[in-house]
Protein backbone atom coordinates (compact mmCIF):
# COMPACT_ATOMS: atom_id res chain seq x y z
CA UNK A 1 0.00 0.00 0.00
CA UNK A 2 1.21 3.63 -0.45
CA UNK A 3 0.47 6.40 1.94
CA UNK A 4 -2.04 8.29 -0.35
CA UNK A 5 -5.64 7.39 -1.59
CA UNK A 6 -5.83 6.26 -5.24
CA UNK A 7 -9.04 7.50 -6.67
CA UNK A 8 -9.97 6.49 -10.29
CA UNK A 9 -11.43 9.62 -12.63
CA UNK A 10 -13.05 10.22 -15.86
CA UNK A 11 -9.71 12.24 -17.56
CA UNK A 12 -12.03 15.01 -18.43
CA UNK A 13 -13.00 16.19 -15.27
CA UNK A 14 -9.33 16.98 -14.52
CA UNK A 15 -8.97 19.20 -17.08
CA UNK A 16 -7.62 17.37 -20.23
CA UNK A 17 -9.32 17.89 -23.41
CA UNK A 18 -10.46 14.46 -24.38
CA UNK A 19 -14.18 14.71 -25.08
CA UNK A 20 -15.55 14.07 -28.08
CA UNK A 21 -16.15 17.78 -28.83
CA UNK A 22 -12.46 18.57 -28.02
CA UNK A 23 -13.19 19.85 -24.54
CA UNK A 24 -12.70 18.99 -20.98
CA UNK A 25 -15.29 19.29 -17.87
CA UNK A 26 -12.69 21.12 -15.37
CA UNK A 27 -14.72 20.06 -11.63
CA UNK A 28 -12.50 22.73 -9.94
CA UNK A 29 -13.61 21.19 -6.42
CA UNK A 30 -11.82 17.48 -7.41
CA UNK A 31 -9.08 19.38 -8.52
CA UNK A 32 -8.55 21.95 -6.38
CA UNK A 33 -9.99 20.33 -2.66
CA UNK A 34 -9.82 16.68 -3.36
CA UNK A 35 -6.68 17.03 -5.60
CA UNK A 36 -3.91 17.14 -2.52
CA UNK A 37 -5.45 14.18 -0.70
CA UNK A 38 -5.72 11.54 -3.50
CA UNK A 39 -3.42 10.47 -6.45
CA UNK A 40 -5.73 10.49 -9.45
CA UNK A 41 -5.66 7.69 -11.61
CA UNK A 42 -7.59 9.16 -14.77
CA UNK A 43 -9.38 7.11 -17.37
CA UNK A 44 -11.35 8.13 -20.87
CA UNK A 45 -12.62 4.98 -22.05
CA UNK A 46 -13.38 6.24 -25.18
CA UNK A 47 -9.68 7.77 -25.77
CA UNK A 48 -8.11 4.66 -24.52
CA UNK A 49 -10.26 2.29 -26.37
CA UNK A 50 -8.45 3.70 -29.23
CA UNK A 51 -10.88 6.70 -30.81
CA UNK A 52 -10.25 10.29 -31.44
CA UNK A 53 -10.32 13.53 -30.23
CA UNK A 54 -12.53 15.37 -31.61
CA UNK A 55 -14.90 12.07 -32.56
CA UNK A 56 -18.56 12.19 -33.33
CA UNK A 57 -20.78 11.67 -30.52
CA UNK A 58 -22.18 8.17 -29.30
CA UNK A 59 -25.03 6.58 -27.82
CA UNK A 60 -26.59 3.43 -26.10
CA UNK A 61 -28.91 2.04 -28.01
CA UNK A 62 -30.39 -1.23 -27.43
CA UNK A 63 -30.65 -3.58 -30.49
CA UNK A 64 -31.76 -7.27 -31.08
CA UNK A 65 -27.88 -8.32 -30.25
CA UNK A 66 -28.45 -6.50 -27.24
CA UNK A 67 -26.68 -3.38 -25.98
CA UNK A 68 -24.29 -1.67 -28.01
CA UNK A 69 -22.20 1.44 -28.02
CA UNK A 70 -23.15 3.66 -31.40
CA UNK A 71 -21.76 6.80 -33.41
CA UNK A 72 -24.99 9.29 -33.78
CA UNK A 73 -25.31 9.97 -37.00
CA UNK A 74 -23.18 7.77 -38.83
CA UNK A 75 -24.13 4.28 -36.60
CA UNK A 76 -20.48 2.42 -36.30
CA UNK A 77 -20.50 0.17 -33.99
CA UNK A 78 -18.02 0.39 -31.53
CA UNK A 79 -19.36 -1.80 -28.24
CA UNK A 80 -16.30 -4.74 -29.38
CA UNK A 81 -13.88 -2.33 -29.17
CA UNK A 82 -15.00 -0.92 -26.32
CA UNK A 83 -15.51 -4.19 -24.31
CA UNK A 84 -12.07 -5.84 -24.92
CA UNK A 85 -10.50 -2.95 -23.93
CA UNK A 86 -12.51 -2.87 -20.59
CA UNK A 87 -12.03 -6.11 -19.87
CA UNK A 88 -7.98 -5.41 -19.67
CA UNK A 89 -8.43 -1.90 -18.43
CA UNK A 90 -10.05 -3.19 -14.93
CA UNK A 91 -7.54 -5.57 -14.44
CA UNK A 92 -4.86 -3.60 -14.12
CA UNK A 93 -7.19 -1.33 -11.86
CA UNK A 94 -7.52 -4.02 -9.82
CA UNK A 95 -3.17 -3.91 -9.23
CA UNK A 96 -3.38 -0.25 -8.75
CA UNK A 97 -5.81 -0.55 -5.73
CA UNK A 98 -8.42 2.19 -6.42
CA UNK A 99 -10.48 3.19 -3.32
CA UNK A 100 -13.43 4.95 -5.64
CA UNK A 101 -13.89 6.15 -8.95
CA UNK A 102 -15.62 9.17 -9.86
CA UNK A 103 -17.54 9.47 -12.93
CA UNK A 104 -18.62 11.89 -15.64
CA UNK A 105 -22.55 11.94 -15.47
CA UNK A 106 -24.04 11.55 -19.05
CA UNK A 107 -21.24 9.67 -20.79
CA UNK A 108 -22.55 6.68 -22.63
CA UNK A 109 -19.46 5.06 -21.38
CA UNK A 110 -18.46 6.55 -18.17
CA UNK A 111 -22.00 7.59 -16.88
CA UNK A 112 -22.84 5.57 -13.78
CA UNK A 113 -26.39 6.75 -13.51
CA UNK A 114 -29.48 7.77 -15.91
CA UNK A 115 -27.69 6.92 -19.11
CA UNK A 116 -30.69 7.51 -22.11
CA UNK A 117 -30.91 3.96 -24.27
CA UNK A 118 -32.22 4.64 -27.74
CA UNK A 119 -34.25 1.94 -29.72
CA UNK A 120 -32.76 1.89 -33.57
CA UNK A 121 -34.97 4.28 -34.69
CA UNK A 122 -33.35 6.90 -32.51
CA UNK A 123 -35.99 7.31 -29.80
CA UNK A 124 -35.63 7.23 -26.28
CA UNK A 125 -36.29 3.68 -24.25
CA UNK A 126 -34.73 3.44 -21.28
CA UNK A 127 -32.30 4.62 -18.53
CA UNK A 128 -28.75 2.36 -17.50
CA UNK A 129 -25.20 2.03 -17.11
CA UNK A 130 -22.34 3.56 -19.12
CA UNK A 131 -20.64 0.46 -20.76
CA UNK A 132 -17.48 1.10 -18.83
CA UNK A 133 -19.01 2.32 -16.21
CA UNK A 134 -21.22 -0.93 -15.75
CA UNK A 135 -18.21 -3.24 -16.15
CA UNK A 136 -16.19 -1.64 -13.20
CA UNK A 137 -19.63 -1.26 -10.78
CA UNK A 138 -20.09 -5.28 -11.75
CA UNK A 139 -16.49 -5.81 -11.15
CA UNK A 140 -15.75 -4.29 -8.09
CA UNK A 141 -19.07 -4.33 -6.59
CA UNK A 142 -18.18 -2.03 -2.99
CA UNK A 143 -15.62 0.24 -4.15
CA UNK A 144 -16.95 4.02 -3.20
CA UNK A 145 -18.52 5.39 -6.80
CA UNK A 146 -20.39 8.41 -7.39
CA UNK A 147 -20.28 10.90 -10.41
CA UNK A 148 -19.30 14.37 -10.27
CA UNK A 149 -22.94 15.53 -10.77
CA UNK A 150 -24.21 14.04 -7.41
CA UNK A 151 -20.75 15.66 -5.53
CA UNK A 152 -22.62 18.74 -5.70
CA UNK A 153 -24.64 17.79 -2.85
CA UNK A 154 -22.72 18.28 0.48
CA UNK A 155 -24.74 14.93 2.04
CA UNK A 156 -23.19 12.83 -0.76
CA UNK A 157 -19.81 14.37 -0.99
CA UNK A 158 -19.59 13.85 2.64
CA UNK A 159 -21.03 10.05 2.47
CA UNK A 160 -18.87 9.29 -0.47
CA UNK A 161 -15.09 10.78 0.56
CA UNK A 162 -16.15 8.74 3.94
CA UNK A 163 -15.84 5.69 2.61
CA UNK A 164 -13.16 6.33 0.29
CA UNK A 165 -10.95 6.99 3.26
CA UNK A 166 -12.53 4.01 4.73
CA UNK A 167 -11.99 1.72 1.49
CA UNK A 168 -8.25 2.95 2.19
CA UNK A 169 -7.94 2.22 5.65
CA UNK A 170 -9.59 -1.59 5.07
CA UNK A 171 -6.26 -2.15 2.32
CA UNK A 172 -4.00 -0.98 4.83
CA UNK A 173 -5.44 -3.49 7.06
CA UNK A 174 -5.57 -6.41 4.66
CA UNK A 175 -1.80 -4.94 3.68
CA UNK A 176 -0.66 -5.12 6.98
CA UNK A 177 -1.61 -8.80 7.22
CA UNK A 178 -5.31 -8.93 8.64
CA UNK A 179 -5.23 -11.01 11.65
CA UNK A 180 -8.39 -11.53 13.50
CA UNK A 181 -6.86 -9.46 16.32
CA UNK A 182 -6.59 -6.26 13.45
CA UNK A 183 -10.38 -7.49 12.54
CA UNK A 184 -10.87 -6.63 16.64
CA UNK A 185 -8.75 -3.55 16.69
CA UNK A 186 -10.33 -2.16 12.98
CA UNK A 187 -14.17 -2.51 14.36
CA UNK A 188 -13.12 -1.02 17.39
CA UNK A 189 -12.01 2.36 15.49
CA UNK A 190 -14.68 2.24 13.54
CA UNK A 191 -18.00 2.01 15.64
CA UNK A 192 -19.14 5.20 15.85
CA UNK A 193 -18.83 5.86 12.30
CA UNK A 194 -20.30 2.74 11.28
CA UNK A 195 -23.56 3.66 13.83
CA UNK A 196 -23.86 6.96 12.13
CA UNK A 197 -24.81 4.96 9.02
CA UNK A 198 -26.55 1.52 10.13
CA UNK A 199 -26.83 0.27 13.37
CA UNK A 200 -28.57 -3.48 12.20
CA UNK A 201 -24.91 -3.50 9.94
CA UNK A 202 -22.87 -2.43 13.49
CA UNK A 203 -24.88 -5.20 14.96
CA UNK A 204 -23.82 -8.21 12.67
CA UNK A 205 -20.40 -6.84 12.39
CA UNK A 206 -20.09 -6.84 16.21
CA UNK A 207 -21.31 -10.35 16.28
CA UNK A 208 -18.70 -11.71 13.83
CA UNK A 209 -15.73 -9.81 15.80
CA UNK A 210 -17.99 -11.46 19.18
CA UNK A 211 -16.31 -14.50 18.00
CA UNK A 212 -13.73 -13.91 15.47
CA UNK A 213 -12.56 -17.59 15.61
CA UNK A 214 -16.14 -19.05 14.56
CA UNK A 215 -15.47 -18.68 10.53
CA UNK A 216 -12.61 -19.36 8.41
CA UNK A 217 -10.60 -16.62 7.88
CA UNK A 218 -11.71 -15.27 4.67
CA UNK A 219 -15.13 -15.72 5.55
CA UNK A 220 -14.86 -13.36 8.51
CA UNK A 221 -13.33 -10.91 6.40
CA UNK A 222 -15.44 -11.17 3.63
CA UNK A 223 -18.47 -11.17 5.67
CA UNK A 224 -17.21 -7.86 7.48
CA UNK A 225 -16.08 -5.82 4.49
CA UNK A 226 -19.75 -6.62 2.91
CA UNK A 227 -21.48 -5.21 5.96
CA UNK A 228 -18.61 -2.60 6.06
CA UNK A 229 -19.39 -1.26 2.48
CA UNK A 230 -23.31 -1.63 2.73
CA UNK A 231 -23.69 -0.22 5.51
CA UNK A 232 -21.52 3.38 5.06
CA UNK A 233 -23.71 3.30 1.91
CA UNK A 234 -26.55 4.62 4.09
CA UNK A 235 -26.38 7.97 4.61
CA UNK A 236 -25.94 9.91 7.97
CA UNK A 237 -28.60 11.49 8.87
CA UNK A 238 -28.62 14.28 11.37
CA UNK A 239 -31.16 11.83 13.48
CA UNK A 240 -27.96 9.46 13.70
CA UNK A 241 -25.54 11.67 14.02
CA UNK A 242 -27.49 13.14 16.92
CA UNK A 243 -27.51 9.35 18.40
CA UNK A 244 -24.06 8.63 18.01
CA UNK A 245 -23.27 12.36 19.68
CA UNK A 246 -25.71 11.50 22.38
CA UNK A 247 -23.72 7.69 22.79
CA UNK A 248 -20.44 9.48 22.71
CA UNK A 249 -21.76 12.17 25.57
CA UNK A 250 -21.95 9.30 28.30
CA UNK A 251 -17.85 8.55 28.31
CA UNK A 252 -17.68 11.99 30.14
CA UNK A 253 -20.78 11.48 32.30
CA UNK A 254 -17.94 11.76 35.38
CA UNK A 255 -15.79 14.18 34.27
CA UNK A 256 -17.91 17.29 33.20
CA UNK A 257 -18.81 19.76 35.08
CA UNK A 258 -22.39 20.85 35.08
CA UNK A 259 -21.62 24.01 32.93
CA UNK A 260 -19.91 21.50 30.42
CA UNK A 261 -22.77 19.05 30.20
CA UNK A 262 -24.97 21.32 29.29
CA UNK A 263 -22.94 23.05 26.93
CA UNK A 264 -22.82 19.92 25.45
CA UNK A 265 -25.89 19.49 25.72
CA UNK A 266 -27.28 22.68 24.28
CA UNK A 267 -24.50 22.25 21.39
CA UNK A 268 -26.00 18.85 20.19
CA UNK A 269 -29.82 20.00 20.34
CA UNK A 270 -28.47 23.06 17.79
CA UNK A 271 -27.21 20.53 15.61
CA UNK A 272 -30.19 18.31 16.28
CA UNK A 273 -32.23 21.11 15.34
CA UNK A 274 -30.12 21.87 12.26
CA UNK A 275 -29.20 25.04 13.30
CA UNK A 276 -25.30 24.39 13.14
CA UNK A 277 -23.27 22.01 11.46
CA UNK A 278 -21.99 18.78 12.76
CA UNK A 279 -18.36 19.96 12.74
CA UNK A 280 -19.32 22.00 15.82
CA UNK A 281 -20.53 19.24 18.65
CA UNK A 282 -17.82 16.92 17.11
CA UNK A 283 -15.26 20.23 17.71
CA UNK A 284 -16.60 20.19 21.39
CA UNK A 285 -16.38 16.73 21.98
CA UNK A 286 -12.78 16.46 20.60
CA UNK A 287 -12.06 18.65 23.30
CA UNK A 288 -13.31 17.14 25.59
CA UNK A 289 -11.52 13.84 24.44
CA UNK A 290 -8.10 15.57 24.36
CA UNK A 291 -8.81 17.40 27.44
CA UNK A 292 -10.37 14.27 29.97
CA UNK A 293 -7.69 12.17 27.75
CA UNK A 294 -10.54 9.63 27.41
CA UNK A 295 -8.73 6.54 25.21
CA UNK A 296 -11.41 4.81 23.80
CA UNK A 297 -12.98 8.17 21.78
CA UNK A 298 -9.13 9.09 20.79
CA UNK A 299 -9.46 6.22 18.59
CA UNK A 300 -12.87 6.69 17.29
CA UNK A 301 -12.37 7.68 13.43
CA UNK A 302 -15.79 8.99 13.62
CA UNK A 303 -14.29 12.26 15.28
CA UNK A 304 -11.76 12.50 12.31
CA UNK A 305 -13.08 10.50 9.21
CA UNK A 306 -10.88 12.60 6.74
CA UNK A 307 -9.04 15.59 6.72
CA UNK A 308 -10.50 18.62 7.82
CA UNK A 309 -9.20 20.64 4.82
CA UNK A 310 -11.98 18.83 2.89
CA UNK A 311 -15.00 20.72 5.28
CA UNK A 312 -17.27 18.17 4.88
CA UNK A 313 -19.00 18.26 7.95
CA UNK A 314 -19.46 22.24 7.74
CA UNK A 315 -23.02 22.49 5.98
CA UNK A 316 -26.17 22.45 7.99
Amino acid sequence: MTDKIKLGISTCLLGEKVRYDGGHKLDRYLVNVVGPFVEWVPICPEVECGLPTPRESMHLVQTDNGLRLMTGKTRIDHTERMIKWAEKRLDLLEKEEICGFVFKTKSPSSGMRDIKIYSQAGMPLSKGKGMFASRLMERFPYLPVEDEGRLNDAGLRENFIERVFVYFRWLQFLADGATRKGLVDFHTDHKYLIMAHSESNLRAMGKLVADPHAKEKKELLDEYFINLMEGLKLNATVKKNTNVLQHIMGYFKNQLSSEEKQELLDVIEKYHDRLIPLIVPVTLIKHYTKKYREPYLSRQHYLNPHPAELMLRNHV
